[in-house]
């Protein structure tokens, strides 16, 4: 059992007061709401202002400058980070523009492996092959700096206090991070991913342990010699 964590962009103490913007156009009619329409045909200003936060008083807007197109590119790229509200499938258990969490369940589904170095005697994987073997469940966390894969000790959706363990499947480090090599990387952050980010680990060629892996689990042979065995057991389960 390991004690992982993942980072991500975002900030952890939430959103704070840093900038305001000033919006000036020549005096409206009376009839004219506040707002406006967008179809007036007026002169308009507007600028940029730091926002100063001192002691327990209020908030106050410093001296500012010409927003220019540069600020509206910049703020509305942060905007677009916003999360958009939607209905989670179960098994999401965070969607962020910076992180997607979710669990698999414990399922028995086609695996392929091309070993690069195999060991003498192995039954089902001495040779390129696809077959079905059981996987635990687990637990997948992507961030924008890549994919973080940990087996889970139930096969239920996991809490905040529930603990990961080593996954078992090749291809990843020691601390989780899945190995890319050439697999193709979604391009997206959101739900809609989620079967590209689960194909890349489950479709794609085991080849071999990451450095550290053997070491994550007990018994001769390491994980080659595990999923040999459960794949020439025909196995329904993975113990």
């Amino acid at each position: 059992m390991s004690d992982h964590s993942t980072h991500f962009e975002a900030s952890g103490g939430g959103l704070v007061l840093t900038n305001a913007i000033l919006l000036y156009a020549n005096q409206a009619p009376r009839h004219l709401k506040a707002c406006g329409a967008s179809s007036i045909d007026t002169a308009a200003f507007a600028s940029i202002h730091a926002v100063e936060l001192g002691g327990d008083g209020p908030p106050t807007i410093a001296a500012g400058s010409p927003l220019t197109r540069a600020h509206l590119r910049q703020w509305s790229q942060a905007l677009g980070r916003t999360a958009q509200p939607e209905l989670l499938p179960e098994h999401v258990l965070v969607a962020h523009p910076d992180m997607l969490a979710w669990w698999v369940p414990a399922e028995v589904r086609p695996a392929h492996f091309a070993l690069s170095d195999p060991p003498a005697d192995l039954h089902a994987l001495a040779a390129r092959t696809t077959l079905p073997v059981p996987y635990p469940p687990h637990l997948l966390i992507a961030t924008r700096h890549g994919l973080g894969v940990y087996a889970l000790p139930a096969n239920e959706r996991p809490g905040a206090e529930t603990p990961v363990l080593h996954s078992p499947i090749l291809n990843v480090f020691a601390d989780g991070r899945l190995c890319w090599g050439n697999i193709p990387k979604p391009r997206a952050l959101s739900i809609a991913s989620i079967p590209a980010y689960e194909s890349a680990l489950f479709d794609s060629w085991s080849t071999h342990p990451n450095p550290g892996q053997d070491r994550t689990i007990r018994g001769k042979g390491g994980l080659v010699r595990l999923w040999d065995d459960l794949a020439a057991r025909a196995r329904a389960g993975f113990r």
